[in-house]
C-alpha cells in the first residue's frame, strides 16, 4: 500500500500555505516540502495552522483538508474534522454546540452524492461561518 499522508500549514515567515510533511524539532513545527541539493527543504510554520489531507477531493477535484469550509448544498457551510477515526463535516458552530456534536460522515457525501465543495477554510474564510440568531 501505497498512502502519503500530506500536511499543510501557514509558514511563519510569510503567512502563505505550504504543503509538505509535517514534523517537530522541539518545540518548533516544520513542513518539509522539497529537496534542494539532495539536502531537505523545510520551513517554520505555524502549529495552530497545521491541517491534515482527508485523501479525498471535491467535486472540482480540489484536495480537502482538515478545516476545510465546505458546501453540500445545505443551509450552512460545515467544517471538516476528524473525529473517532472518521473524517467528518461538522455543523455544530450552527446550534452553539461544542465540536462532534452534530457531524456526518464526508467519505459518504464525497463518494456516493459527489456534493461536496471546498468553498474556504477557518483560518482565511471564518466570516463563511456567520450565523444570524
Amino acid at each position: 500500500m501505497n498512502r502519503q499522508i500530506l500536511f499543510k500549514a501557514k509558514r511563519k515567515d510569510n503567512g502563505e500555505w505550504i504543503q509538505g510533511y509535517y514534523y517537530q524539532i522541539w518545540q518548533q513545527g516544520y513542513i518539509l516540502w522539497g529537496m534542494i541539493n539532495n539536502m531537505p527543504d523545510m520551513v517554520e510554520v505555524n502549529p495552530d495552522t497545521l491541517c491534515q489531507c482527508t485523501g479525498l477531493t471535491d467535486e472540482r477535484g480540489q484536495k480537502i483538508w482538515e478545516n476545510d469550509i465546505c458546501n453540500r448544498k445545505e443551509k450552512y457551510p460545515e467544517i471538516v474534522t476528524y473525529n473517532k477515526g472518521d473524517w467528518q463535516l461538522d455543523y455544530s458552530y450552527v446550534f452553539g454546540k461544542e465540536m462532534h456534536t452534530d457531524a456526518c460522515n464526508l467519505g459518504f457525501y464525497v463518494c456516493e452524492r459527489n456534493c461536496v465543495e471546498v468553498i474556504g477554510n477557518i483560518f482565511d474564510n471564518a466570516d463563511l461561518l456567520e450565523v444570524e440568531r
